[in-house]
């Protein structure tokens, strides 16, 4: 066998392992660098990327879209003016996802604007707003903090991540067909924050209060994402060590009681410390592994966990991700752990850029998730 032989026969089995194990950190592209925050991402079927600006800090506004690289207002800098707060706008979004049917929806949760917590359906074909739905009290509680979602047209439904700050923390079920919501799962062992300290590369964080004093934080249900036929919810608290799952059509059963509805969740695997998540077709599930700068993957064939990127540097807290028409997954990675509100209020050590990146999925996903 000659030389050129073996070389191609060890390309190509290379090839094989990179495609069963997953990318790996050096293959992560950067798409785009930014002076600013971003927060979620989402990738519309036509290729069209939006990305929330991360409230926590203080961004110039609510939500952006990247075009050639950078980042401009949507749908318009009226409407995205984060200094600037009212009913009739954006004023806090993180969530944010592009649907097959051609809306951009953006959950404004208001925290520190004096609003109250709305979903926003921007038409992208019309370039005019298609809906707004309230999220009133007491779906809403004086604590929480609506932070992801996952949009369902098969059962004409949203779910929502509450991570609420505090014990209490929930999924929001927001049936599209009369704009009602319901809360469920509240402070249930699926939702619920595990005692385990928030750190990355072994420092523990230490997140500053209103009053000046500071604690390691500790947060709930944020992981949150659909199977690609909308059978399955994913989702998880930050603070966790468990992936779980419920079925949608349990979800949106009023019928079913609390208890009826928490038996019916399903733990489905381990998982780090983690903030978004998203599932390709194949059911491997992308995950953020924030403590050890790293995307992990849960794998669709056995369910199990293992870190598919890693990079101290590059990695800086991997926040959320949404699949591309492309098949690339993209990612923001924002520092969270950098700032100075994670340091005590102290200097912190932020290093701009902020970057998004992209990396081939294992399989295929459904574009804006």
């Amino acid at each position: 066998m000659s030389s050129r032989t073996i070389l191609g026969l060890l390309s190509a089995a290379t090839a094989v392992i990179f495609a069963v194990s997953g990318a790996r950190a050096g293959e992560l592209e950067v798409v785009a660098e930014l002076a600013n925050t971003p927060g979620n991402i989402t990738v519309a079927p036509d290729g069209r990327t939006f990305v929330s600006m991360h409230q926590l800090f203080q961004p110039g506004f609510a939500v952006a879209e990247l075009i050639d690289g950078a980042l401009v207002p949507f749908p318009n800098a009226a409407w995205s003016d984060h200094s600037v707060a009212s009913e009739n706008k954006l004023n806090a979004v993180l969530g944010i996802q592009a649907s097959a049917d051609g809306l951009l929806w953006m959950l404004d949760n208001g925290v520190g604007t004096g609003q109250p917590p709305k979903l926003v359906a921007w038409d992208l074909a019309a370039d005019d707003v298609a809906r707004t739905i309230a999220i009133a009290d007491p779906v809403v509680a004086p604590n929480s903090f609506l932070n992801d979602l996952a949009v369902d047209l098969s059962n004409n439904a949203i779910y929502i991540a509450d991570t609420a700050f505090g014990p209490n923390p929930a999924l929001v079920v927001v049936s599209l067909a009369d704009g009602s919501a319901r809360r469920v799962l509240e402070a249930d062992v699926s939702t619920a924050m595990e005692n385990i300290p928030t750190a990355v590369k072994g420092k523990e964080l230490a997140f500053l209060q209103p009053d000046g004093s500071s604690v390691n934080p500790r947060f709930g249900v944020n992981s949150i994402a659909l199977d690609a036929a909308n059978e399955w919810l994913y989702f998880g608290p930050f603070s966790g060590t468990s992936l779980y799952r419920v079925r949608t059509a349990d979800l949106v059963d009023a019928g079913l009681d609390p208890a009826r509805l928490a038996a019916r969740v399903e733990r489905y695997a381990d998982k780090p410390i983690s903030d978004g998540i998203s599932i390709d077709n194949a059911g491997n599930v992308y995950i953020s592994d924030v403590s050890a700068s790293a995307i992990g993957v849960i794998s669709g064939a056995d369910r199990s966990y293992r870190q598919a990127q890693q990079d101290d540097e590059l990695i800086a807290w991997p926040d959320s991700f949404s699949f591309g028409p492309d098949g690339y997954v993209y990612a923001t990675l924002t520092q969270v752990h950098r700032a100075p509100f994670m340091n005590g209020g102290g200097a912190g050590s932020l290093r701009p850029p902020f970057k998004i990146v992209r990396f081939k999925g294992l399989a295929p996903g459904v574009p804006g998730r």
